[in-house]
């Protein structure tokens, strides 16, 4: 499309030989809103404010006397976005996960992605682009077209807690354009089925009469897991040495070395340690939520044991897209995701993994993920966690 419109500048050009610059870029000008408007094409940003916005340019770059083509072609891609998103989706969209396969994200997106794509009638394609804490797949969507077909499947830990306690992130947590919520994922404190510790009681017992003694895996320092165990130790009125904590390369790692009887307990989400609790290898022992989970109904809510601050220790799972989405394509997936909410298929998923369904509107959205960074601002201040 920018093609086209590039082509058509340079054929009004050439129409004559001698032109002033002012001259060209009007006719260039011109000639592209003719097109525009013959084609009977609307722009996301409103036809009106687009041609103004041209003209704007165009007389400025005229008046500063450096009729600037790189001027021209920064309006003209606006205008292509703009274009191309018309009758969006055309093609495949692709949901950057940035966490591995059998994570949350993961899970969250293929949960979506088996729903969506029969609403959008084109393949969502999930893709897992790990590391650095989830910031590699983040940035890649940060710095993607925003034309709606790469779209991120956004966690807790990259767009909330590594921005809130790594100054040198290389994005802020507002850098992208949300669109909503998908689930929740309440923490689950779990040991080893086999663990002399039946109930939370006994191991804040352990912990109150010996401590630093027990330890407990995470992925490492300032993840999910360490910081879940942080407001756990607080709500109790346990220092943070209570527990030792043993940092692995990832949450699978930390996993085995709970099975493996090299640590006492681990708190992860639900969706990551649904199967071992099922399967019987892992015994729950509380789980971050006012209530207990219909498909969890022998393990107590942190409510009900009295530890209502458990309930901050949360995961969650969202739809983002890059800095400067159109309209038109936030509005399409908000027109989607309602239906997908009404889906039974996507809600049992949620319920079967532990998560619990949370669209949202892209307003509700952002206040929930800025209170989020302040929320582990604060913990990370407090535990000279940030940097």
């Amino acid at each position: 499309m920018l093609g086209h419109f590039l082509n058509t500048i340079f054929r009004v050009g050439g129409q004559r030989q001698r032109v002033t610059e002012a001259e060209l870029l009007s006719q260039a000008l011109n000639s592209v809103l003719s097109l525009i408007r013959f084609k009977k094409l609307k722009i996301y940003f409103g036809c009106d404010d687009m041609f103004n916005d041209l003209r704007r340019i165009i007389n400025n770059a005229v008046s500063l006397k450096f009729a600037s083509w790189g001027l021209i072609f920064v309006a003209l891609n606006s205008v292509s976005v703009g274009l191309s998103a018309q009758g969006y989706p055309s093609k495949p969209i692709t949901l950057i996960a940035p966490y591995t396969a059998g994570g949350d994200s993961d899970f969250s997106g293929r949960n979506l992605a088996s729903v969506a794509t029969k609403l959008m009638n084109q393949p969502l394609i999930v893709q897992n682009i790990v590391g650095a804490s989830g910031t590699i797949g983040s940035l890649k969507v940060r710095n993607s077209t925003p034309d709606g077909y790469t779209l991120l499947i956004s966690r807790v830990g990259s767009q909330a807690i590594v921005p809130a306690l790594d100054s040198k992130t290389p994005y802020k947590w507002n850098d992208f354009t949300f669109i909503s919520l998908l689930d929740l994922n309440p923490m689950v404190c779990v040991v080893k089925s086999d663990s002399p510790y039946k109930n939370m009681r006994d191991l804040l017992g352990a912990l109150r009469s010996d401590p630093g003694k027990l330890n407990y895996a995470t992925a490492g320092p300032g993840t999910s897991q360490h910081l879940s165990v942080e407001i756990l130790l607080n709500a109790a009125n346990l220092p943070s040495s209570a527990a030792a904590m043993i940092p692995y390369k990832s949450a699978g790692e930390s996993s085995a070395a709970l099975l493996g009887n090299q640590v006492d307990f681990v708190c992860n989400t639900m969706t990551t340690l649904a199967g071992q609790i099922k399967g019987g290898s892992m015994r729950g022992l509380m789980v971050s939520t006012p209530d207990r989970l219909k498909d969890f109904p022998d393990i107590p809510s942190s409510r009900e044991l009295g530890l209502n601050q458990f309930e901050q220790a949360t995961g969650w799972s969202g739809l983002f897209g890059p800095p400067g989405l159109p309209q038109d394509v936030v509005d399409k997936w908000v027109e989607v995701l309602k239906k997908v909410a009404q889906d039974p298929a996507w809600e049992n998923a949620n319920k079967t993994a532990g998560a619990i369904a949370a669209i949202r509107s892209p307003a509700e959205t952002d206040q929930f993920v800025k209170q989020q960074v302040l929320l582990y601002e604060r913990l990370g201040t407090n535990l000279g966690l940030r940097k």
